[in-house]
């Protein structure tokens, strides 16, 4: 492709022709900064290494995984487990190393009242089926028992899961319990 010299480019100005934008195609050679590569993974799969980091750590570290990426009009739930008898909304942040912002920072009082509501819609929709498998089948509600499923008795509790990927060496992950 040839390249117009500074002349032309003015020419073409003055006769209303819209201004050319050229680029150069590096060939070989690292990409460019900021540019997803093998060592900078876009933020959509740094957002799923993540989570995969924190579901592994949560279970390591003995919580039960109920749902993953639950969805609903209203927004997604990273993951959602079991902690002994409390339920917890896990929200996960995955930052790399040179990232401006720390996971901690990133739950504001609009995520807060946001991450309350889609704890709210789960509980409602997906509670009682899980607390019906949890139960087992031999449980048998009593007369005094309401017909919906019971609150866990621990209530429910938002979490943050804090990643950070490092550029070398194991991802560092603080399991951050009642954020919100």
């Amino acid at each position: 492709m040839e390249r117009a010299t500074r002349k032309q480019t003015a020419k073409a100005r003055q006769d209303g022709q819209p201004r050319r934008r050229t680029t150069r195609v590096r060939s070989g050679g690292p990409p460019p900064a900021g540019a997803p590569g093998p060592e900078r993974p876009t933020n959509t799969g740094l957002g799923r290494y993540g989570e995969q980091v924190a579901a592994r750590r949560l279970t390591e570290d003995g919580l039960r995984i109920l749902d993953r990426n639950w969805r609903c009009v209203e927004g997604e739930l990273d993951i959602v487990a079991l902690d002994g008898d409390t339920v917890a909304v896990c929200e996960v942040k995955t930052r790399s190393e040179r990232g401006f912002q720390q996971p901690s920072e990133a739950i504001g009082p609009t995520k807060a009242d946001r991450l309350r509501r889609l704890a709210e819609r789960w509980m409602a929709e997906r509670w009682p089926g899980h607390f019906a498998r949890l139960a087992g089948p031999e449980y048998r509600p009593g007369s005094t028992d309401p017909p919906w499923a019971p609150v866990p008795p621990g209530g429910v509790r938002i979490d943050l899961v804090a990643v950070i990927n490092r550029a070398r060496g194991a991802a560092s992950v603080d399991h951050l319990r009642g954020v919100v």
